[in-house]
C-alpha cells in the first residue's frame, strides 16, 4: 500500500547497519537490467534523492542513463508492476552508492531471450550489473550461462522470494547470488540482529558445476546463494514511485531479494574490486568482514543447512551479509 511519507528503511539505515561508507567511486557504474518501461523513473528517482537528501543523479549531470536492450532510447512498453521493479533497483542503487553511476537497461520484455540481450548491453557497459529477476531451473539454462561470464564484471542475482528452492540465473556460476535476511536495527540505526527471510531462494542447482571456492559438502554442483542482505517485506526499503502501481502512487515499503541484489551490487561498486574479482568468490576469501548470519530458515530440507542457517556457510544466507565493504 502506497504512503504518502517514507515507512521503510531509507539510504542512512542501510549504510548504519552495514557499516557503508556514504562515498564511493564516481568512475564505478551499476547498471541494472528489467523488463518493461519505468515511463517515470527519472522524477521519481529525484523524488528519492531529494527526500533522503542525495546527490542529484539525473541524465543532464551524467549520472543517470535509460536505455533499451540495444542501447537506444526506443523504450518498450510501459508495465505498472515492473516500474516498481525498477523504482525499487534504481534507487537503491543510488542510495547506497550515491557518487555512481547508474544505466537502467529495459528489456523488450521479460522473455530470457531479451533480458539476455539486455544483460550483453549492461555487461559491456557497467561495473557492476544488479538483476532482481528470474525462474525455476531447468534443463537447457547452462546454455545461458555465457551471458554472465564476463571478466571483470561483477553480476548480482536474487535468489527468489518463494522460500526454499533454486532459480536460475541465481544458480549460474558466473554470478554472486544473493538472499535475504530479515534486518533488524536499533533505535540509532545500528544493527540489532539479522535472521534468514523466510522468503529467500536457496538449494543445491540441478544443473551447474561447483565453482571452486565453494568448499560445502552437501551439494555436489552449485550451491545457492553466496551473500545475503536485507530482504524481508517487513523490514524492506522506501522506494518512491508515482506510476500507480496496483492503482496508487507514493511511498512503498518493498522487500524481497529484489531488494538484496541491488544493494549488494552498490557495495560492490563502493568497494571497487569488480574488475579484479572472480563472479562470486572473493566473499568467501574475506569472511571475517562480513556478518555470519546464524539463525532461521526458508523451508524444510531435513535440517540440512541448505536451508537453514547456521555457523559459517549456510544456503539462504550464503558466508554472511555485508560488515562493511573489504568482504566486496
Amino acid at each position: 500500500m502506497a504512503t504518502t511519507a517514507p515507512s521503510g528503511y531509507g539510504p542512512r539505515q542501510f549504510r548504519t547497519a552495514y557499516g557503508l561508507t556514504s562515498t564511493g567511486s564516481s568512475t564505478q557504474t551499476i547498471a541494472i537490467v528489467d523488463a518493461f518501461n519505468a515511463p517515470n523513473i527519472a522524477a521519481d528517482l529525484a523524488t528519492y534523492s531529494s527526500t533522503y537528501g542525495l546527490p542529484s543523479c539525473t541524465t543532464a549531470n551524467g549520472c543517470f542513463k535509460k536505455v533499451n536492450q540495444n542501447g537506444r532510447t526506443a523504450y518498450p512498453r510501459s508495465d505498472r508492476g515492473w516500474a516498481l521493479e525498477i523504482s525499487l533497483d534504481v534507487e537503491i542503487a543510488h542510495g547506497i552508492c550515491p557518487n555512481c553511476k547508474i544505466l537502467l537497461v529495459e528489456a523488450t520484455n521479460n522473455s530470457f531471450a531479451n533480458l539476455m540481450a539486455a544483460e550483453d548491453y549492461a555487461t559491456a557497459h557497467a561495473h557492476i550489473v544488479s538483476n532482481s529477476w528470474g525462474g525455476g531451473e531447468f534443463s537447457g539454462e547452462t546454455t545461458y550461462d555465457s551471458h554472465f561470464n564476463r571478466s571483470g564484471v561483477q553480476i548480482t542475482v536474487s535468489s527468489g522470494d518463494a522460500g526454499y528452492g533454486v532459480e536460475y540465473p541465481a544458480a549460474s556460476r558466473f554470478v554472486t547470488a544473493v538472499g535475504g535476511t530479515t534486518l533488524r536495527l536499533n533505535a540509532d540505526g545500528t544493527r540489532s540482529r539479522e535472521t534468514v527471510w523466510s522468503g529467500a531462494g536457496s538449494g543445491c542447482s540441478a544443473f551447474e558445476q561447483k565453482p571452486s571456492w565453494q568448499k560445502d559438502g552437501g551439494c555436489a554442483r552449485r550451491t545457492v546463494a553466496d551473500v545475503s542482505a536485507d530482504a524481508d517485506p517487513a523490514t524492506g526499503a522506501s522506494v518512491y514511485d508515482s506510476y500507480a502501481y496496483q492503482g496508487q502512487a507514493g511511498w512503498f515499503r518493498v522487500g524481497g531479494t529484489s531488494l538484496s541484489a541491488p544493494l549488494i551490487a552498490a557495495v560492490y561498486a563502493l568497494a571497487g574490486n569488480a574488475s579484479s574479482t572472480t563472479y562470486g568468490s572473493y566473499p568467501y576469501a574475506h569472511t571475517a568482514s562480513l556478518f555470519d548470519v546464524t539463525s532461521g530458515s526458508n523451508g524444510s530440507c531435513g535440517g540440512s543447512y541448505l536451508c537453514s542457517a547456521k555457523i559459517g556457510y549456510d544456503g539462504p544466507t550464503g558466508v554472511g551479509a555485508p560488515n562493511g565493504t573489504t568482504g566486496f
